[in-house]
């Protein structure tokens, strides 16, 4: 496995008819946790009440891990809870998808540059779906939802399987930031300031493949 490589969808995946049944039924019986850690849940009783209601697409609450399947980060997340969001989301069952709530699981969003935020959700578990807006009103988080559905059908909504694959790569990201004993209490910097660029990484891939043919 490369070392050093943002990990993107897996969009080459294909599915049998069998999944695509299964698939089907998937997208229409969602079960929803949910990490309030920002604004962005505040626009989640409006999407769930009677003006939005959301659950005439098949979406609920649900309590416990174990029983959803679809995990909703709505704020920004800091080292404290980035750890009980990836053991949440690791006690869910396959196929799970994760949801991003507006800038903050993006980039931090307005606290970007203090020590204890998380800035880069997705170096640290696959990311389904980013909603745009800070925060995202009810009609967009529907917009995306009904996107992610579509997704799900298409058998491209494949986060889960992109982390079993890749696990040791986001054990490394996560470890590097849970397990770190010097202070960080200086300005902020970006520990990930080293990787490669998506376009420099697609590159060169292409210029292996081209030296292989």
């Amino acid at each position: 496995m490369k070392k050093n490589v943002y990990m993107t969808n897996l969009r080459d995946e294909r599915q049998n008819a069998w999944e695509g049944i299964l698939n089907y039924f998937r997208k229409r019986s969602m079960w929803m946790l949910y990490y309030c850690t920002g604004c962005g849940a505040v626009e989640l009783p409006p999407t769930m009440t009677t003006r939005f209601d959301m659950e005439r697409f098949g979406m609920g609450p649900m309590a416990t891990p174990r029983q959803a399947d679809l995990l909703l980060i709505t704020g920004y997340l800091s080292v404290k809870t980035l750890k009980r969001v990836i053991r949440s989301y690791e006690q869910m069952q396959d196929p799970k998808y994760l949801v991003g709530f507006g800038s903050c699981p993006i980039n931090g969003g307005i606290y970007w540059d203090t020590y204890p935020v998380i800035n880069h959700l997705e170096m640290f578990l696959p990311v389904d779906m980013s909603i745009a807006g800070c925060m995202p009103r009810p009609q967009a988080i529907l917009d995306s939802f009904e996107k992610l559905r579509d997704e799900i059908q298409e058998g491209k909504a494949v986060g889960y399987k992109r982390y079993e694959k890749h696990y040791d790569w986001y054990k490394a990201n996560q470890d590097k930031v849970l397990n770190r004993e010097d202070a960080v209490l200086q300005p902020w910097e970006d520990p990930f300031a080293d990787k490669p660029t998506l376009e420099a990484l697609q590159a060169g891939e292409k210029m292996e493949e081209g030296e292989d043919k």
